[in-house]
């Protein structure tokens, strides 16, 4: 890690850079530096139902927008003023993925502004607000009101991987309280189809794809149970799913 002098001498020489290969090398090391935070951030959306690394991802996208963005005279800690912008890239990836139709920006916003707005009339009324006295509150017109409230059909609310907690003391979500289709019973065709094309596959690629897909292992995991490498893992499980997809596409 490097202290505060250094981190400012990057920054400095990432300002000063006058190619592209040079602000590419000097903003690396800013990313290098900084990453802990930004995964330091995504852990705290990670139970919201996405994978870490794609949070970390995310997350890196407000790191690289807050080093373009970053003044060394505002004499702010850069990590202070970096963190506001990784967690507003987070949320906005979650607000714009509970949309399960794609809706524009200005809509989506309309709809959150509107929710609020229902929300605070409901309690002052004691009864829910009317669209005149909505489209009042919000200065906007009644046509408008209307169309904010009708595509809340299209939003899909994450809340339901929301965790809460369990009378034993464990931890839970909305979502695991629900029923649910049986998948297995949606791909017995297609595993009957492709049981006699695994049946052929080696013991090894068998095991691996035993070991990925109904175990749930990652390929690091795998590598270690078999004593290979991750990368030898990664080519024979791609080949084998080739080998699958098309023994499946030619039936």
């Amino acid at each position: 890690m490097l202290d505060k002098e250094e981190v400012r001498r990057l920054f400095v020489a990432y300002g000063e850079a006058t190619t592209e290969e040079e602000k590419a090398a000097q903003r690396e090391r800013l990313v290098e530096q900084y990453i802990g935070l930004v995964e330091f951030l995504a852990r705290r959306f990670r139970n919201r139902g996405e994978p870490l690394e794609d949070l970390v991802q995310v997350g890196t996208i407000g790191l690289l927008k807050a080093i373009d963005r970053f003044d060394l005279e505002r004499e702010v800690e850069f990590s202070t003023y970096a963190t506001p912008t990784i967690v507003g890239e987070l949320k906005r990836h979650f607000r714009d993925k509970g949309w399960a139709v794609r809706v524009p920006r200005r809509l989506q916003e309309l709809h959150l502004e509107l929710t609020k707005t229902v929300s605070l009339l409901g309690q002052e009324l004691g009864r829910s607000p009317t669209v005149a006295e909505i489209a009042e509150t919000t200065g906007t017109d009644e046509e408008t009101v209307l169309e904010g409230l009708e595509i809340a059909q299209a939003y899909n609310f994450t809340s339901l991987d929301a965790p809460i907690e369990s009378e034993d003391g464990g931890s839970t979500s909305f979502a695991d309280q629900l029923g649910q289709q049986d998948e297995h019973l949606e791909n017995l065709e297609y595993r009957a189809s492709l049981a006699p094309e695994v049946a052929k596959l080696p013991d090894r690629e068998r095991t691996i794809l035993y070991l990925r897909f109904f175990k749930g292992l990652t390929q690091s995991e795998i590598a270690d149970r078999l004593g290979i490498s991750q990368m030898h893992v990664s080519r024979l499980l791609n080949r084998t799913l080739g080998q699958l997809r098309e023994a499946f596409e030619e039936e």
